[in-house]
């Protein structure tokens, strides 16, 4: 499967597990709720790991496993649901959080631009054919106004 990463089309190196998949070695991502049951195990894990979040999980209950994690994923259910734009800057700015963050899900092209001033790096859209088309949406704009993850200063103090 190919994702956008960094602004470019790539093939996925990544495998969702369920929480009841067996563990395999190389790069996975898993639920929070299997970080929570599994942690003692997943530490020596072959591979690199990846967490995958929602807006309901509780953010502040995996910053002391952050350096653990090489990809944060994102789940965007619907549309409206913007917990995780919040989740994104936090990681970001609060938590200094490196690593791939990833939105996955009812990921939208005029939504593409926002994320990235949010901290996402990459998207795995829920249209894949919509894919190349979405490459276009991070120059949707040349500025913003406010600060963001990729402009800590306001526009105001960014002028010459």
């Amino acid at each position: 499967m190919q994702i956008i990463k960094d602004r470019e089309i790539v093939e996925d190196n990544w495998l969702h597990l369920d929480d009841e998949a067996e563990l395999v070695s190389g790069n996975i991502t898993i639920s929070l709720a299997r970080w929570q049951a599994e942690h003692e195990i997943l530490v020596d894990h072959n591979g690199s790991l990846g967490l995958r979040l929602s807006g309901n999980d509780p953010l502040e209950e995996i910053v002391p496993d952050l350096a653990s994690f090489s990809l944060i994923v994102l789940i965007f259910p619907v549309f409206p649901d913007g917990r995780c734009y919040s989740f994104a800057r936090l990681l970001r700015d609060r938590y200094d959080f490196t690593g791939e963050i990833r939105a996955q899900g009812d990921v939208l092209h005029d939504q593409l631009f926002y994320m990235t001033q949010c901290g996402i790096n990459s998207f795995e859209m829920a249209n894949p054919e919509a894919i190349e088309s979405a490459l276009v949406a991070f120059d949707d704009f040349s500025e913003s106004y406010q600060t963001t993850v990729l402009k800590p200063e306001p526009l105001y103090r960014r002028r010459t």
